[in-house]
């Protein structure tokens, strides 16, 4: 059996970093989320003094059963999902801190992270995801992850055979729609009283499938517990519907890389080669904040493909600096 693994910060950080240790840290990871969770195992598993800094925000705590990551065959919450990953960070040796980080800068060959308290790193990782917008509409909040969703991916399969309303007025919005047929005879598009803005071949396909559009004002959503009844419009009249799928759009968190000059494409999100290397040198991004199709799974693999990324590039720069980490111990083992 090899040498156990040496850890020198294994503790898990209280509110405001109170206990942390180091001066600067290998690698720290800005988002607790599934990339973010991902890549402080492989970081730790590594012998990385790395960091995970957490403001406890993940979109996957909204959900209520996941049924298509890997393994999971019965299921299980998003935060069930997330406590899972967090007690393997924990067993392999990774702190991780509360706390929001809002500035990121450079100091020499370090990154300066600030939030409650001042955090450097060689390398940094910004899982730091993104935000779905909810359509502004009384009781869609009560609904959230249960009847009000975001994704055909992960919850079409989960309302196959329910009456679905589709609320926008965008491409996505007919896409959505039409790719809805797949699981359900009733479909609906809402536009909340908006003109649709649609290309003429989303429209002539929408007339193709005779998916009904609702063009009147919403009113409010009506729900018992979160689980959607009806869409109420303005005038009166109804919708029933079991489900609403929202496309009202997404906000990427990427104002901490923003600061460094990162590239992002024209949706807003952050730029990335095959690494998760952003265009700044040492500044990594994984997850929902970059194009991943914002899946759990995805999330973590491309967490994964980071950590293994800046383990290399840190254990490159030690070969170049003379300085590769070594195991104290007594020589060659037998």
């Amino acid at each position: 059996m090899g040498p156990a693994p040496i850890h020198p910060h294994s503790r898990e950080m209280s509110p405001g970093g109170a206990g942390l240790t180091s001066d600067s840290w290998d690698a720290v990871i800005v988002g607790g989320g599934l990339a973010g969770l991902s890549a402080a195992v492989y970081l730790g598993r590594s012998h990385r003094r790395a960091l995970l800094v957490d403001a406890g925000e993940s979109m996957a705590r909204w959900e209520p059963v996941v049924e298509n990551y890997l393994g999971f065959p019965d299921g299980l919450s998003g935060r069930a999902l997330l406590d899972r990953g967090k007690a393997q960070v924990r067993k392999f040796g990774v702190p991780t801190t509360h706390d929001r980080i809002t500035r990121l800068t450079r100091e020499g060959d370090l990154f300066l992270l600030e939030g409650a308290r001042t955090y450097r790193s060689a390398r940094v990782l910004l899982a730091t995801g993104l935000t779905h917008l909810l359509p502004d509409i009384p009781g869609a909040d009560l609904c959230l992850g249960k009847s009000v969703l975001f994704c055909k991916d992960c919850d079409a399969f989960r309302v196959r055979g329910k009456r679905i309303a589709v609320y926008g007025r965008r491409n996505e919005a007919a896409r959505y729609a039409l790719a809805m047929l797949a699981f359900s005879p009733s479909v609906t598009i809402v536009t909340d009283g908006r003109a649709p803005t649609w290309d003429a071949s989303w429209q002539e396909a929408l007339k193709e499938y005779e998916v009904p559009v609702r063009r009147e004002p919403v009113k409010e959503l009506l729900q018992h517990h979160g689980r959607l009844e009806a869409v109420v419009f303005q005038d009166g009249t109804t919708l029933e519907a079991e489900a609403m799928f929202t496309t009202r759009g997404d906000v990427y968190h990427t104002a901490l890389a923003e600061g460094l000059g990162a590239a992002e494409d024209e949706e807003g999100q952050l730029m990335v080669d095959g690494d998760m290397r952003t265009s700044v040198p040492g500044l990594y991004a994984a997850g929902c904040v970059t194009p991943a199709n914002c899946q759990m799974i995805i999330a973590a693999g491309q967490g994964a493909t980071a950590a293994q990324a800046i383990d290399r590039d840190l254990f490159d720069e030690s070969l170049r600096r003379h300085n590769v980490p070594r195991i104290e111990g007594q020589g060659a083992l037998n």
